[in-house]
């Protein structure tokens, strides 16, 4: 561990320093108030930028009740640093201060959040951008673009969604939440229902799409009702890093009559693809090129099959009305929608053709009758995981025996995904779909004990987690 990350130092290594202050807080989400747990106040977080081969040194101040802990999404950062509870370090105790030093070594689009319960389906996210230098000769500036779904300070909390999802399983659903109306024409299943079709549900996910029914979803920390807003001109061309920071729910985004030109997923570049909408998963993320009109459009995220959305408004030239954006997150939900496992690596980042020395068969199951979500009919234990050696390539087949879908995590690695069509993008987080079978190649290169889970928080905390165990 210590010697991959000395290798990840160079002479040239600057050091980023900042402060976590994680506590409760009040906050706007746009004319509905709530009280919430955040990073520094802020929802979202303030976001941290650094260059790649930089590092950065976050010193976390504990202010909650509960113990939390600091995981940095998508960065194959040094094990003791990866911000697991009991896995890779103890839980940081409320008043007590922890340390996280680590080199970032790839770019991209990254953010953190914690990994102790289901404290990430509160405020407690923020972006981090790990930038190329390279990067900016097709665009003219960056915009980050943070989705949710949210239920805290409001009807419950989020333990208070899981305590009831455990209680009552899956046929009752989060007997908790209210009954939502669906946006106008569009596809809004019935919620909290009494059979085991109570949820939404989402042809594109191939049927369920969620567990818990939320009273908002938002987009940088706002609903749609009252969207932030920035200004461009004309002709510019603006960089979208999309982070899907929800807990429960996939989002679909576009810009209604702008073509995205897709050129990044969870931070590393692929072929570009140009869509009218993409998919993502919790814990994905995807960076896109549009070109702005002389006029104002939404950033629309409609959340995949629950008939609501949030959006953040880019104003240039002529002003409209974006705000009244029901037709058109209509007219967007009824365009096809690109999945990040469509698109490509590019060459420089696809891993060289290698035959995997190991294989591991990760069958995701559930819920059972008190929610149990299970890989390999188990629960997850910390101590108990999948083996392999440094220096191997491994190949990890996800086959989902379930009817929901399920966006899985390895952390401290990124991978390449296998499929009919040849090599896919390379990422740390990937679609499982219900019935379906996913296979990824990544070379064990960095030492330590990692998590591999689903990022739905709920399917997570109720079991749908393993570990990938480097052994000698």
């Amino acid at each position: 561990m210590a010697a991959a990350e000395r290798d990840r130092r160079t002479a040239t290594t600057r050091t980023t320093s900042t402060v976590l202050n994680a506590g409760i807080s009040d906050v706007d989400l746009g004319g509905v108030p709530v009280t919430t747990w955040t990073y520094n106040g802020e929802l979202p977080g303030t976001e941290i930028r650094i260059k790649r081969g930089d590092a950065l040194r976050a010193r976390l101040s504990n202010g909650l009740p509960q113990p939390t802990t600091v995981h940095w999404h998508g960065l194959a950062l040094r094990n003791d640093m990866d911000g697991v509870p009991v896995l890779t370090q103890p839980e940081v105790a409320p008043g007590a201060e922890f340390i996280y030093e680590f080199v970032a070594p790839d770019a991209g689009t990254h953010w953190f959040h914690p990994h102790v319960g289901a404290q990430l389906d509160r405020g407690l996210y923020a972006p981090l951008i790990v930038e190329d230098p390279a990067d900016g000769a097709d665009y003219d500036s960056e915009l980050v673009v943070v989705l949710d779904d949210w239920l805290d300070g409001l009807d419950r909390d989020p333990d208070t969604a899981l305590a009831n999802l455990k209680k009552n399983g899956m046929v009752m659903g989060d007997r908790s939440a209210p009954h939502m109306a669906g946006m106008p024409g569009m596809d809004h299943g019935p919620v909290d229902g009494d059979t085991g079709m109570g949820m939404p549900q989402s042809a594109l996910l191939g049927g369920d799409a969620g567990d818990v029914v939320y009273p908002h979803v938002l987009v940088n920390g706002r609903i749609s009702s009252a969207p932030r807003s920035v200004n461009a001109k004309p002709g510019q061309r603006i960089r979208l890093r999309l982070i899907n920071a929800a807990s429960d729910t996939a989002f679909r985004v576009g810009v209604p009559g702008i073509p995205l030109r897709v050129t990044h997923t969870d931070g590393f570049p692929v072929v570009p693809k140009q869509a009218d909408t993409v998919l993502l998963g919790m814990g994905e993320r995807l960076d896109a090129v549009i070109t702005v009109p002389d006029r104002t459009v939404p950033v629309l995220a409609l959340a995949e099959g629950r008939g609501s959305y949030a959006q953040l408004l880019i104003r240039s030239g002529r002003e409209s009305d974006p705000t009244a954006s029901d037709a058109a997150a209509q007219q967007l939900a009824a365009l096809p929608a690109l999945a990040t496992g469509d698109l490509r690596a590019t060459e420089e980042v696809s891993l060289p053709k290698r035959s995997p020395d190991v294989t591991h068969n990760l069958v995701l199951e559930g819920p059972g009758a008190k929610y149990e979500w299970t890989i390999n009919g188990k629960a997850y234990r910390p101590d108990d995981g999948l083996p392999i050696r440094a220096e191997q390539r491994v190949r990890l087949r996800f086959e989902n025996k379930s009817t929901m879908f399920h966006p899985m995590h390895v952390h401290g690695h990124t991978f390449q995904l296998i499929g009919p069509n040849g090599r896919g993008p390379r990422k740390d987080t990937a679609i499982v779909l219900p019935g379906k079978t996913l296979e990824v190649d990544f070379d064990a290169n960095n030492p330590g004990q990692w998590l591999t889970h689903c990022h739905n928080v709920y399917h997570g905390e109720a079991g749908m987690m393993t570990v990938l165990s480097y052994v000698e």
